[in-house]
């Protein structure tokens, strides 16, 4: 969207674990990574060589008869294929063999094992391939939480939000980057994120626990869920909205205008507060 503001991801070259944890991860913002050692996956996962390695085995996936896939509203069906036809097809502009139409769209549902309990990990869904692909060791072992390998169609569009619905959109500062091979972009929690394939593209995401983990659900195989924290003070939330709901307008306005004073003083950050201040 043309009227929000715009900045460019800054980028890091040849960074290491120890310029990782001083220089760039207490900044919690987004950045490009370029020259980590990745390991050979960046110029030996070509499609034929995906298709080799990854074989035959069944694999979980997206199909959408658009080039924008919806992951909100779904517009796409949940189809199987072999991983090696998966490849090729992905690759492909046009399709001789397809579900819905000669130019439908593909994305990789990566899953465990177990896909109501376990998160993907890269090196137990396709080992031969987590050989190629070196997890930077920027964070401790025991942070570690997952490994989703991504197979992607080209798709031409991004998400283009309803303002009727949500206006304050517009206020958002859209931080952007292209990424090129070999490129690591680092997202901290709590950032939103959306991703524009330009082309057909293989990446992996890597998914750490910013939290200790006893702060998360156990039973959240894709990390998607709040912290258990955030979602019992959530769910209090709701329940006081609805005990206020009991009082007149005029004194539920009040009301309510005080609990958002006693939040703000409470649980802001100064630095969140101020930037609020700056924008309203």
């Amino acid at each position: 969207m043309d009227c929000q503001e715009k900045v460019e991801v800054p980028v890091y070259t040849d960074v290491d674990r120890e310029t990782f944890l001083r220089d760039i991860y207490p900044l919690r913002s987004p950045a490009v990574l370029k020259r980590v050692p990745l390991g050979p996956c960046v110029r030996e996962w070509t499609v034929s060589y995906l298709a080799q390695k990854g074989g035959d085995r069944e694999v979980k996936v997206h199909v959408s008869p658009e080039t924008r896939m919806d992951f909100l509203h779904k517009n796409f069906v949940y189809r199987t294929l072999p991983f090696d036809k998966f490849i090729q097809r992905a690759a492909e502009a046009k399709h001789s063999d397809f579900f819905i139409s000669e130019d439908e769209s593909y994305y990789l549902r990566s899953l465990g094992e177990d896909v109501r309990k376990e998160p993907a990990d890269l090196r137990k869904q396709f080992p031969e391939l987590a050989e190629d692909f070196h997890i930077p060791q920027f964070f401790e072992p025991e942070q570690f939480f997952s490994s989703v390998f991504r197979d992607k169609s080209e798709v031409l569009d991004i998400d283009t939000p309803d303002l009727q619905l949500y206006p304050e959109f517009v206020k958002a500062c859209r931080y952007e980057c292209v990424l090129e091979p070999g490129d690591l972009l680092f997202i901290p929690a709590l950032w939103f994120h959306n991703t524009l394939a330009l082309e057909f593209g293989v990446g992996v995401n890597v998914f750490w626990k910013h939290l200790p983990s006893d702060s998360y659900d156990k039973k959240d195989p894709y990390g998607n869920k709040d912290p258990v924290a955030a979602t019992r003070a959530l769910q209090s939330l709701e329940r006081t909205l609805g005990i206020l709901e009991e009082l007149p307008t005029d004194y539920r306005d009040f009301y309510a205008r005080r609990m958002v004073l006693r939040i703000q003083n409470r649980a802001y950050c100064m630095q969140t507060a101020q930037r609020n201040s700056n924008t309203t």
